[in-house]
Formats: structure tokens, C-alpha cells, sequence
């Protein structure tokens, strides 16, 4: 790979170099065995810390409002301007992380975003705390294009909804996990350690990630996975069996392009491409509904229908449990019903989501049972289109230009934080919760529209042969 000037502020995180391709057909298939699951599950609980640090503010928000006195309206402008930096720290990260090495890359934002945490615990003035959490959002955003950069180099187009939708399970499991954690803390032993405990743990497993983490295929000294997947099939006994194309690739594994040409790939497949400017926009009203139910859910139903704190995390994290059930199922149904073509069971799931949502808000609250089993049912259909967005800017910008697009999709996802963050904690102040939902059923039809009109792209990337 083209290797940066040591001068670089950033050459220290720098994409790996790539090593001498083996030829030894045994060991690429148990290197590419051993090193898949490896970084797929090591990734995907990593990325579950990052929200213990992140999605822990949720849980204590209840207890900073009464401790401090600091009102609603201020606590949806930390999630805000949280959600705004973290969007367009993904943009840039994303941009960053494809010429980057993935594994130092995320173990140094996870590092980052503990002493955040650390200093938010800390503190007790409203500008202070809104610095740590603005500059948590900004170091947030160096979690998920590193993903993004792995699972694009290491899994083939073929699978790749599979592997994103179970490596998403990091997404739910930790949002459901540190709600209830967080819960217990802050009643506990105060709101405070909502925030150092999970510092702790994720600097634990900042380390786990250097450990475990690898960049792309050719930095362990292994082929593309185009080739390995042919060689898992047993198509080629031998690397010498392959195409002159695919002989041509392997010879220039240890290449890359030039700054100015990977800028000009990038405004070509991220920036000018209508149909990532799209899905980036359909992740826009997805995310809406997400924040709106994740962060203002335990105070919702704390306030409004009778719940303890710790009735309400779990609740919410009921929704969580139903949204790893969603990404799952709509990663199969992906690759094995719609063969590939994402945009077709977004549409699905956001149709259904919308009908949860509006039953959820029309039903009235002597069925508190039935409507809360509808929000929590609304997860399912909410978190399947979360996580397929990702996998089709991936697929219409190329695994070159993964993570960037991925990182648009993530700039536009918590763009909505205006909305689900200090506009929504303003209008329920001011109006009472039925705007909320209102503003989640028209955001699940607008998606809905959207997802229709990407099903007439090739979502699926199989036509792309820059690949």
C-alpha cells in the first residue's frame, strides 16, 4: 500500500503494509477461518463498549434533571449537539478510516471516549458537561468506519448482509445492556458512576481490540476474499489456477492509489453517487425514530405511565432485545430472499414499523400492556433497516469507498438529533408527548418512500466490477 509520509499527523495510524501473499491454499483457509471470526466478534463487542459510553447518559438523565436541575430542553441540546458531532465525525473518520489501520483506529477512540466519560462524571456545571459530551460525540465517531473498512475486506458481497446484520447484535446488545447497567448504577450508587464504570471497561477492551484486530486481508500476508472465497469453495486447488485478473490483483495487493487519485474515487462513488444521498437521507428518518424511543423512552415511561426507573430501562431495553431479533432476520432475509438487494426489506420492515408506531399512539393508555408491547415490537422493525443502510452504501460505493459512504449515512443518521434531540425535548415541554409520536409515524412513512424508490438501484453492488 501507498505509504504515507511519516511527517502526516496521522501516520501513526496509517494503514498496515501489506506482506507477501502466501500461496499455501491449507493456510489461507484456516488463516481466512481463523481471522474472520476473530474480527468479526471482537469488532462487534468492541463496538458494543462504545455505546457503554454513549448510551449510559439515557439511564442517568432522570437523575442529573432532579440532582442538577438542569431542565429537558438542556438535555436534548447535549444529545444534540452530541448527535451532530458524532454524525460528522463519522463523515470524517469515515473518510480517514479507509486509508487508515482499523485496529488503532477504533482502540484509540474507545480510549477517547473514556476520559470523556470520565470528565462528564466529574462535573456539575451545564457548560462543562456539554463540552465532555460534545467532544464524546466527536470521538464516538471513530468506532464504527474502521468496522466498516474490516467487514467490507474481510467478507464477501455475497454474505455481507449476514455478517453486517449479525455483527450489528453489538449495536442492540450494548444499548440494552448499559441501559439496565447504567439504571442500577445511578440508583445505586449515583448518576455519576453511570459514567466512570463504563470509562473503566472501555479502556479494558481498547486493549482486547489491539489485540484482536487486523487491518484488510493482505496486511496478515492473505488474498483478497474474492480470491479465498474461491478457494473455500474449491474451485482453484492453487493460486496458480487464477484468472490473469485475479493474478494481476494479488500482484498489486501491496499498492494503492495516490491521495489525489483516492480523492477523485471517493467524489466519484460517495459524493456524486445520487443513490448514497438517498439511503443517507432514508437513515435520516430511521435514526429519528431510533433516538426519539432510545433516549426519551426511560422518561417517558417513568413520567407518563407509572414505571420505576429500573421498569423503565428495561423496558427500553426490551426494545433493544427486539432489535437484535430484527437485524438478524433482516440480514438473512437479504441475502436469501431479495438475493442481496437491501432496499426491498427496508421497505418491509419500515411499513410494518409504521404500523406499530401508529397503534402505539392511537391506542388509548388503559391499554398501557398493549401499546408498550407495540413500542418494543416497533424495535424489531426499526433496527433491520439501521443496519442495511450501512450495507448499501457499502455496496454502491465499493469496499474501496465503504467506509466514507458508510460515514455519510452516519453524518445524516444523527444529523436527526436536531429532531429526536432538543427540538423533541422543547415540543414536549411545551406541547406533551403526542407530538413525539407523530413525528415518529411520519418518519417511518418518509423512510418507507425512500426505501421504494431504492428498489430501483442495484443496492445489492453485484454490477459494480470495481469491486
Amino acid at each position: 500500500m501507498a505509504d504515507q509520509k511519516s511527517g502526516s499527523f496521522w501516520w501513526w495510524i496509517k494503514s498496515a503494509k501489506a506482506k507477501p501473499i502466501t500461496r499455501d491454499v491449507g493456510k489461507i483457509r484456516s488463516q481466512y477461518f481463523f481471522w474472520r471470526n476473530e474480527i468479526l466478534i471482537t469488532s462487534m463487542m468492541g463496538y458494543a463498549v462504545f455505546y457503554f459510553v454513549r448510551k449510559n447518559i439515557s439511564a442517568a438523565m432522570p437523575g442529573i434533571e432532579s440532582d442538577l436541575g438542569i431542565s429537558k430542553t438542556q438535555l436534548g441540546l447535549f444529545l444534540t449537539m452530541h448527535g451532530l458531532l458524532y454524525g460528522t465525525s463519522k463523515l470524517v473518520n469515515g473518510y480517514l478510516a479507509d486509508r487508515a489501520n482499523p485496529r488503532i483506529f477504533m482502540a484509540l477512540g474507545l480510549i477517547l471516549c473514556a476520559i470523556m466519560n470520565f470528565g462528564f462524571g466529574m462535573s456539575s456545571a451545564v457548560w462543562l458537561m456539554g463540552l465532555f459530551w460534545m467532544v464524546n460525540g466527536w470521538t464516538q465517531g471513530m468506532g464504527f468506519p474502521p468496522c466498516v473498512k474490516m467487514l467490507t475486506h474481510w467478507f464477501t458481497l455475497k454474505e455481507r448482509a449476514t455478517k453486517f446484520s449479525i455483527w450489528n447484535i453489538g449495536h442492540s446488545l450494548g444499548a440494552a445492556i448499559i441501559v439496565v447497567f447504567a439504571a442500577w448504577l445511578t440508583t445505586t450508587y449515583g448518576w455519576r458512576y453511570a459514567f466512570y464504570v463504563p470509562g473503566v471497561i472501555a479502556i479494558g477492551y481498547a486493549v482486547l481490540l489491539l489485540i484482536g484486530l487486523r487491518d484488510v486481508p493482505e496486511t496478515v500476508g492473505l488474498p483478497p476474499v474474492d480470491v479465498y472465497e474461491k478457494v473455500r469453495r474449491g474451485e482453484i486447488d492453487s493460486l496458480d489456477d487464477v484468472s490473469e485478473e485475479e493474478e494481476e490483483a494479488l500482484e498489486k495487493a501491496d499498492e494503492d492509489l495516490s491521495p489525489k487519485e483516492h480523492n477523485a474515487y471517493i467524489m466519484k462513488h460517495v459524493f456524486k453517487n445520487p443513490w448514497v444521498w438517498m439511503v443517507s437521507t432514508a437513515m435520516f428518518f430511521v435514526y429519528i425514530m431510533r433516538y426519539a424511543i432510545l433516549d426519551w423512552g426511560p422518561t417517558f415511561l417513568k413520567q407518563n405511565s407509572g414505571f420505576d426507573l429500573s421498569a423503565a430501562a428495561g423496558l427500553t431495553a426490551l426494545f433493544e432485545v427486539m432489535g437484535i431479533i430484527g437485524v438478524v432476520a433482516s440480514g438473512y432475509i437479504t441475502d436469501l430472499i431479495f438475493k442481496g438487494h437491501a432496499s426491498r426489506t427496508c421497505l418491509v420492515y419500515m411499513v410494518f414499523c409504521g404500523v406499530a408506531l401508529l397503534l402505539f399512539w392511537q391506542l388509548p393508555s388503559e391499554m398501557i400492556g398493549v401499546k408498550v408491547g407495540f413500542l418494543i415490537a416497533s424495535g424489531f422493525f426499526i433496527y433491520g433497516p439501521q443496519c442495511l443502510v450501512s450495507v448499501i452504501a457499502a455496496n454502491l460505493a465499493t469496499k474501496r469507498a465503504a467506509s466514507t459512504a458508510v460515514g455519510m449515512t452516519g453524518f445524516f443518521a444523527y444529523l436527526s438529533t436536531i429532531i429526536s434531540g432538543v427540538f423533541l425535548g422543547w415540543m414536549v415541554e411545551k406541547y406533551g408527548w403526542n407530538i413525539a409520536f407523530a413525528m415518529m409515524f411520519i418518519a417511518a412513512v418518509a423512510a418507507a418512500v425512500l426505501f421504494l424508490v431504492g428498489c430501483f438501484t442495484d443496492d445489492s453492488g453485484q454490477s459494480l466490477h470495481s469491486e
